[in-house]
Order: structure tokens, then sequence, then C-alpha cells
């Protein structure tokens, strides 16, 4: 009898152990079920939470290039282009081996015409030759976290900072003050601010005035120290507006051994498209420089019709 008992009293011993062993491993698996949840919602990449990628950007494809610009844009800014000797225009017409139709534009070399394309027209008369060249480039973003848009603009303002375009207003703006040719802080009767006399000239022996320090320095400045000619302080390089998003138009004059020639360069972002319009002429008589005016209006015509475009296939 007491050898039953211990015998009964070895079992319990090892069921309370098993009992025991059992509501431990189920206290582990409940603390380790409980910590894998609330470490879903983590934030890290690949989890639920992850931020979803960017957009796309909204142009998908390009333009056809050279059916972009209509015949009337070509005919203004290619003069010469259609003529022909017989036209009584004293040989202005295209080169040998041009074709049939010189409006109808050269296309680039392009490998994808749904990221790059452009076309190029050219005019060559007895005075000169112009050269035209459009640009469209589709950028497109490999950046999840970046739009295409937004690297579109990146590319632009590169371009930009690359042609030294200075940022802000437009240059030329005078103001007020420069408008009337008079200060705020000019002296009044005459005076300086210390309360002397302000210097004038005095007759000279002939009674004509003599010239002042200033008057001379004014006198000595050189040609060369003025702005290039054929070119207004109003149309130095800078930024456009109403054209795109962003826009910015450079001008250079070339007088180098080359030839005499003047390159206008635009360049505007609509979306995730860059264009650009690439306009010169070039002069077989160095004594007449092209003008900016006329180079720049024609530019910006152009590249404000290309700009409705875009617009057009919204």
């Amino acid at each position: 009898m007491p050898r039953r008992a211990r015998t009964y009293a070895r079992y319990a011993m090892y069921a309370t152990h098993t009992a025991v062993a059992v509501a431990l491993v189920g206290a582990l698996s409940a603390c380790t079920g409980s910590s894998g949840s609330d470490g879903e919602d983590d934030g890290k990449p690949g989890s639920a939470s992850a931020s979803a990628s960017v957009a796309p950007g909204k142009y998908r494809t390009l333009p056809e290039p050279c059916g972009t610009v209509n015949r009337g844009t070509l005919k203004d800014m290619l003069p010469g282009a259609g003529a022909t000797p017989s036209d009584g225009t004293d040989g202005e017409g295209p080169d040998e081996g041009s074709s049939a139709d010189p409006y109808k534009g050269e296309a680039g070399v392009t490998y994808d015409t749904d990221r790059k394309v452009g076309c190029r027209w050219k005019s060559a008369t007895t005075l000169g030759t112009r050269h035209l060249h459009i640009d469209f480039e589709r950028v497109v973003s490999y950046d999840p976290a970046v739009s295409d848009d937004e690297q579109a603009e990146q590319l632009y303002a590169t371009k930009a900072e690359k042609a030294r375009i200075p940022a802000g207003s437009t240059p030329g703006e005078e103001s007020d003050e420069a408008d009337t040719g008079e200060s705020e802080d000019a002296p009044e009767d005459g005076k300086t601010p210390d309360g002397k006399a302000s210097p004038h000239k005095e007759p000279s022996d002939d009674g004509t005035p003599k010239a002042t320090p200033s008057d001379k320095k004014s006198s000595d400045k050189k040609p060369s120290d003025s702005a290039s000619p054929g070119q207004d302080d109003d149309l130095a390089p800078r930024t456009l507006d109403n054209i795109g998003d962003s826009a910015y138009i450079n001008d250079k004059l070339d007088t180098g051994d080359s030839g005499l020639h003047r390159d206008i360069t635009l360049v505007f972002r609509t979306a995730n498209v860059i264009a650009t319009v690439e306009y010169d002429q070039w002069v077989t008589d160095k004594h007449r420089i092209p003008e900016s005016r006329e180079l720049q209006d024609k530019a910006r015509k152009l590249a404000e019709q290309l700009a409705a475009k875009f617009d057009e296939e919204e």
C-alpha cells in the first residue's frame, strides 16, 4: 500500500511539471504573436504603410516635330527658302541638292520617338544663311520619389544655369528713378549735400562752357564699352513669361573667323517635356550685324505656338 501511494505521488509531480511547461509555451507564443502584429506598420520600405510611387508625367508621347511648325511661320523665319533664280530674287534660292520642298524639314536621328525628337530647316541667299532647329525631350524619372515633372524642372534649371541666365525679373526693367534721371537724394538749389555750391561749367574764352571732369570721362568712353551692336538691354539673356511653365532666351553674337552670325536659343518647359528652339543668322557682309530684336521676336513667336500645341494635347 505505501508503494502504490509513492507511485501516485510521482505521477502527480510529472503531471504538474507538464502543465507548467505547457503554460509557459503558451505565454511565450502569445508574446511573440503580439510583438509581430505591432511591427507590421513600422513604415519601413516594403511594409503596408510604405508610400506609393509618384504619378507618371503628363505627357506620354511627343508630337512629330517637322509637322508642328506651320508653313507661314517657316516662310517668315526662313526668307528665300522657297525662292528660285527664275523668281527674280537675284539668285536667292535653296542650296543645290536640297529637297523639293525646303519647308518640310529634316528630321533628326532618334532611337525613341516617344523620348526625344527634332527637326531642322535651312535657307540660303546671297546675303547669308539662316538655320532653324527645334527639339523636344520627354523627361522620365527613374527615382520613385521624384516625379517626371520634377525631374524635368531640375533638368531645365541645369540648362538655365549653364547658359548663365539671370534668375528673377527680366533684365532691362528700369526704375522710376532711372526713367526721370533724378534721385530722391538729389541736392536742391544747385547745392551739394554738405551745403556747398555744386560744380558747374565755366565759360571758356570763346564763350562755350568748359568741360567738367565727368564730361571728359563720358567722352573718353570707347565704343567697345557699350552693349554689342544690334542688342538692347531688354534683349539680353533672360527668363520669359507666358511660355509653358518656365522659359528663357539666350542671345550670342559670334564675330570669329568662321563668319559673323547671331545665335538665338529659347528653351521652355511644359510639365515633363523640355522644348528647345535654336535660330541663327549668318551674314556674308560683316558690316551687316544680324538684329537681335528681329531674331528673338521670331523665335519667341514660334515657341509660343509650340507651347500652345502641347496645351492642346491635354
